[in-house]
């Protein structure tokens, strides 16, 4: 009787052996790193060719019958796979873009410097954008299974004694707008510049495409063959104009809330109003750098613009306010006849704003065109068939685009130095000193209606940075506070509004990336849903 026990005793110890438990964890290991038909290639490529691999690996076969179960539903585990990928390539693609910052492009070097793993930004960038994809794609089927739960004719009774609750869940966009509760992974990342930037980029895309479909809706412009339609120069050029005034005034004003990079590349084609350290002058005398000088314009636009006293004219006459002594090496051999302190900053040696203008013309649209003329040819190396199939009318094309941006460019930045001459000669010196910057952005930014067809993304990014600038320049001069994780809400704000736009009506997501990014947040596979719904189509037409 004692042994009999001791044995019944034992039976549960022997059920649980290492044998029977292997197949699960084997089981569960696969499914949520690696389907079968994935597996299946890696075998063919890779694993098949090693003799140590093929013999401890498992078989093809083993490993479908372990993952692939009928009647199982695997999207929990393809979630899982997916934001794993996504966590792995996004890390790869960080660790190889700082080392080939850190080696080609000067970034600063990070070697033997120890950060503790809970303070990488690359990993915490990595986990946020998987965990993003992870939750999106977890929220999106639990709505969209709480939804069709509650129209079903057992939850009556529920939807009688909780209307406004039935109502709201069981709406066609409770499950777009709750998978973008997701958005709030963001907050994993650190608040820096990047989390605001992609917060801005989503925002800017969600305006974009509200817009759309509030246009394709006839809720704007009405719909066609209607009284008021949309106007044939309405686009979103007509954004440029209030976005380079917005960083014109910032440039000049609060340098510190505005792009470093957008600033040299303004200077650097400004080569008329920028006055540079002449060759011969002596290396021991004192020569205001670029930025020195648009401090300057700045202060003389707080001094309400005082004029220009020629010190040739008169040697022994002050000629300038001692904040503006700084710039006395460009303005005392300035020409006699000017008589605007800006334009002897400006363009001393010319006493024409006129003149200038057209030299400044002259002298940088070669160089824009060259410019364009690189960057236009290594973008069309991929488009090469079409040059073989018309070159002549690809050459045209290509021809049109270096000639229209280089007269985009050249005009806007330009006209906006233009500019402030110009209202210096025709306002009084005491209206909108300091405005007139915007007024001069502007002006230049309205070359971008010679663009307008092409320009489209250029626009986009003037506003974002403009918006950018915007909010750092509010904050720092007291107009509004910020909010802590402002930027994480506005993110899941912004998701929200594409993930209802993108439910509402694919086609008014006007970028096939962002469709086909959306598609793959909800565990569709990746689909651009409008290219296939005209394949679609086509194909009805042809049977």
């Amino acid at each position: 009787m004692a042994s009999s026990s001791n044995e019944g005793a034992k039976a549960p110890h022997d059920r649980v052996s290492a044998k029977s438990t292997a197949d699960p964890i084997m089981r569960n290991a696969l499914r949520y790193t690696i389907s079968a038909k994935e597996y299946e290639t890696l075998h063919k490529y890779i694993i098949s060719r090693s003799k140590v691999l093929k013999r401890n690996a498992p078989a093809v076969a083993k490993v479908e019958k372990l993952v692939e179960r009928p009647g199982r539903d695997d999207y929990n585990a393809s979630a899982v796979r997916a934001s794993l990928r996504l966590f792995l390539a996004t890390s790869a693609a960080l660790k190889a873009w700082g080392a080939i910052r850190e080696r080609f492009l000067g970034g600063n070097k990070v070697r033997g410097k120890r950060t503790p793993l809970w303070k990488s930004t690359n990993l915490r960038l990595s986990l946020s954008l998987s965990t993003i994809l992870l939750l999106h794609r977890i929220l999106f089927r639990f709505f969209t299974r709480l939804r069709a739960h509650l129209l079903t004719p057992e939850a009556r009774p529920f939807r009688q004694r909780n209307k406004r609750t039935s109502k709201t869940l069981t709406s066609s966009l409770a499950p777009a707008i709750g998978a973008s509760l997701a958005g709030f992974a963001l907050a994993v990342y650190p608040s820096e510049q990047l989390r605001v930037t992609i917060s801005i980029y989503a925002l800017s895309r969600a305006a974009e495409f509200a817009y759309n479909h509030a246009e394709d809706e006839g809720w704007i412009w009405g719909k066609e063959g209607s009284r008021w339609e949309r106007p044939w120069w309405w686009g979103s050029w007509l954004l440029f104009p209030l976005t380079s005034g917005q960083l014109l005034h910032a440039f000049v004003f609060d340098r510190d809330c505005f792009p470093k990079a957008y600033g040299d590349f303004i200077l650097k084609n400004s080569p008329e109003y920028i006055q540079h350290r002449p060759e011969d002058y002596p290396s021991n005398l004192p020569w205001p750098s670029t930025y020195d000088i648009v401090d300057n314009l700045a202060e003389m636009a707080r001094l309400n613009y005082p004029p220009f006293v020629s010190p040739i004219l008169f040697p022994n006459t002050p000629t300038l306010p001692a904040s503006l002594s700084m710039i006395s090496p460009i303005t005392s051999p300035a020409h006699p006849l000017i008589t605007s302190l800006t334009c002897a900053t400006l363009h001393p040696s010319d006493p024409s704003c006129l003149r200038t203008y057209l030299t400044y013309w002259i002298r940088i649209f070669p160089s824009l065109a060259r410019f364009f003329t690189l960057v236009f040819t290594i973008i069309s190396i991929p488009s090469y068939r079409a040059f073989y199939r018309a070159p002549l009318n690809t050459l045209n094309k290509l021809a049109s685009r270096i000639l229209l941006y280089s007269t985009f460019l050249t005009g806007s930045i330009g006209t906006s130095w233009g500019a402030i001459c110009f209202l210096q000669s025709f306002l009084p010196k005491n209206v909108l000193p300091t405005q007139r910057f915007f007024l001069g952005g502007m002006i230049g930014g309205m070359w971008g209606f010679v663009v307008r067809r092409q320009a489209r993304g250029e626009f986009l990014y003037s506003a974002r940075t403009s918006l950018d600038s915007l909010w750092k320049v509010g904050r720092k001069r007291g107009w509004w506070k910020g909010m802590r994780g402002g930027d994480v809400w506005v993110f899941v704000a912004s998701l929200m509004v594409i993930n209802l736009v993108y439910e509402r009506d694919a086609s008014a997501v006007s970028s096939a990336v962002v469709r086909r990014g959306v598609s793959c947040l909800r565990g569709e596979g990746g689909k651009d849903c409008v290219v296939e719904e005209k394949k679609r189509i086509e194909e009805n037409r042809g049977s």
